[in-house]
């Protein structure tokens, strides 16, 4: 599996609360940023974001873009059950077909 396989593997995941799946995806040091969180660990994000994807209507991505060796950005947008839109970017590091760390930049609401 590729990097950006790999990183599509897990926002289906995610989306379809596949634990098991999103866990298999995960580096075993894994660790989450965005600007509620500070480098969190796995067990952390598991309990803390993972079930959160049913805050979600729908999510897309845009672009999932391979920067280097281990670095991939994905471009999403996600609707919540509020109606409210929105775009994040995701800088991911992948490390032996295993996502080691996720840094999320929020975006503004799309109009």
């Amino acid at each position: 599996m590729t990097n950006t396989e790999t990183v599509r593997a897990s926002f289906t995941a995610f989306r379809a609360q596949d634990a098991a799946a999103a866990e298999r995806l995960m580096a075993d040091d894994f660790v989450f940023t965005s600007p509620q969180d500070d480098r969190i660990d796995k067990a952390a994000w598991l309990e803390k974001c993972f079930p959160t994807a049913d805050h979600f209507a729908w999510q897309k991505l845009i672009a999932v873009t391979e920067v280097d060796a281990e670095t991939v950005l994905a471009y999403y947008e996600y609707e919540l059950q509020t109606g409210n839109r929105f775009r994040n970017t995701e800088i991911i590091s992948v490390r032996g077909g295993r996502i080691a760390e996720v840094q999320v930049f929020f975006g503004g609401r799309v109009p």
